[in-house]
């Protein structure tokens, strides 16, 4: 597949569980690479042994990727053409590969994203939570104490929120949300696309009692979505009340109207134009 122009970065997302899942172009693209960087080869070859691709495996993970940058670019820019896969699902999501996406890009070379499995869209897509907005936030702290400080800001925010957890740290995850949320809806996502693919909904409490009943649902990985908290009654007349307040400010201080309109935009959203006609409104002839 060496090319005599540059060469590129191929992003390959692989099955997250079941085989059937992978792509024919990710087959196709797997087959030509001139390498495979892999987040444990050991694991890669065993996937790519199974749909007969011999290509070459290089390790890239989270110890050694900063020092594997060099090489690949050099390599791309001699003209071949690199797939970069993770153990299962998408690379980058809570896998490595963002350096050396990173330095590809500040270069200008070319990196093809090949879409596929991700086990945060598979879970949000059958977990009968609101898919919108969600905020995606990986894997948190292995520490009681961090853990649970990064959940309590977490559930502070309206939207699902969507974790990833492994199975000897799901009760101490569930525990921290019961002392936090314990009325808040939970989903655990299992083994998705496995043999024993489960979906679990309930409260913190209840689900704890689950787990403690029947101990085979604590194993595998875990996509857990929680969710968000509710808007707060009130707060678009919060809002109102913030931006008539900089407005006020804006005029006082004898800020034009544009750059006002700007200033207000870039604070509070929307679009300079609205703002612009709303302080007109507001007889501003600054």
């Amino acid at each position: 597949m060496t090319q005599n122009h540059e060469g590129a970065l191929y992003v390959v997302a692989t099955p997250i569980g079941n085989l059937e899942d992978i792509s024919a172009r990710a087959l196709r693209l797997l087959g030509e690479a001139d390498l495979i960087a892999a987040e444990d080869t050991r694991h890669s070859a065993r996937l790519l042994d199974h749909f007969g691709i011999r290509g070459p495996l290089m390790s890239l993970h989270e110890h050694n990727e900063a020092s594997r940058i060099d090489t690949m670019v050099a390599r791309i820019e001699q003209g071949q053409n690199i797939a970069l896969i993770s153990d299962a699902g998408t690379p980058l999501i809570s896998d490595p590969g963002y350096r050396l996406v990173q330095a590809l890009r500040e270069r200008g070379s070319r990196v093809v994203p090949v879409p596929g499995p991700c086990a945060l869209v598979t879970a949000l897509s059958a977990a009968g939570l609101p898919s919108q907005p969600f905020t995606f936030r990986g894997f948190v702290s292995a520490k009681a104490q961090a853990r649970l400080e990064e959940l309590e800001r977490s559930v502070r925010s309206v939207g699902t929120q969507i974790f990833y957890e492994s199975p000897h740290r799901i009760r101490a995850f569930l525990e921290a949300l019961e002392s936090l949320v314990p009325e808040r809806r939970v989903v655990l996502a299992r083994e998705l696309t496995k043999t024993f693919e489960t979906f679990l909904d309930g409260t913190p409490p209840e689900l704890l009692a689950r787990i403690e009943e029947d101990p085979n649902q604590a194993r595998g990985e875990f996509v857990v979505l929680v969710e968000g908290a509710p808007a707060l009654e009130g707060q678009q007349e919060h809002v109102d009340i913030e931006a008539e307040a900089l407005l006020e400010a804006l005029q006082t201080e004898g800020v034009g109207v544009k750059q006002s309109a700007a200033i207000a935009a870039r604070l509070l959203g929307g679009r300079k134009k609205q703002w612009y006609q709303r302080l007109l409104g507001k007889g501003n002839g600054v």
